[in-house]
């Protein structure tokens, strides 16, 4: 997203996600003003879910810098606020899903990215839960060496699991998992309900548009990598320029 991210001209929008329209008519001025001539939608349509997953991606890499410049005493307060927001952003991604082993290993989630960790699925009792953490590896030499140490052989109570296509957990009389995971970016509608058909977004000009499933305050952020795709001569001036009209805009409106 580059040294200066447009998200933060915009107010925090999380009951909504951002426009598909409103980015695809965004980047017809842009792309007119450009002499780039027309957009297609087919065109826009591609770009849009490829753009939403690198700002999604993006963000990860960015968190973790931002935690290393923190420890390293650099503009603390700064990256604290920064890491807060990245945290708030991708929290809205994160799912729970409880799977049942198949064979000698358990499915993962058909829309997972990446893990945030996994516990074994076990219930309440006396309103103590029994669910015990199961440590990630993704390492299949060291699962070898654990599971033929006696002293460091996986147990109910400290369980494994190897990461690969599929997650086997040991010992392997554990037969159901718990699975928290950020989930692959897709769509929302525009009243801002989540797609369950895993819809990725689209623009339509004569039937339903899916918009993004980044939040509202990412909506610079697409328009900004799309037009690098479309290879429309962007500049910051132009954007800033958008956001403070789409602002004042927003603020009349809440207005009323």
């Amino acid at each position: 997203m580059g040294a200066f991210s447009f998200s933060y001209i915009c107010f925090m929008a999380q009951a909504k996600g951002a426009s598909i329209q409103n980015v695809y008519e965004t980047l017809q001025d842009l792309a007119n003003k450009d002499q780039q001539g027309f957009v297609s939608i087919n065109e826009f349509n591609r770009f849009a879910q490829i753009a939403q997953l690198k700002i999604y991606n993006s963000l990860f890499d960015e968190l973790k810098d931002t935690k290393r410049m923190q420890r390293a005493g650099f503009n603390p307060v700064r990256d604290k606020s920064r890491i807060k927001r990245i945290e708030e952003d991708l929290s809205y991604f994160s799912k729970k899903q409880t799977v049942i082993k198949s064979n000698d290993f358990f499915n993962k989630p058909e829309d997972m990215s990446r893990i945030i960790s996994i516990s074994t699925a076990g219930s309440i009792l006396l309103d103590q839960s029994t669910k015990k953490p199961v440590e990630i590896c993704y390492d299949e030499e060291k699962i070898e060496r654990l599971l033929l140490n006696n002293l460091s052989t996986p147990t109910e109570e400290f369980p494994v699991a190897l990461i690969s296509d599929d997650i086997y957990v040991f010992p392997t009389s554990v037969k159901k998992i718990e699975i928290r995971y950020y989930k692959i970016p897709q769509s929302r509608l525009s009243d801002g309900e989540r797609t369950t058909t895993g819809n990725q977004p689209a623009y339509s000009a004569n039937s339903v548009n899916y918009d993004f499933e980044l939040p509202e305050h990412y909506t610079y952020d697409l328009v900004q990598e799309i037009a690098k795709m479309i290879g429309i001569n962007l500049r910051d001036s132009e954007l800033v320029n958008y956001a403070d009209a789409e602002t004042k805009n927003n603020k009349q409106s809440e207005t009323f």
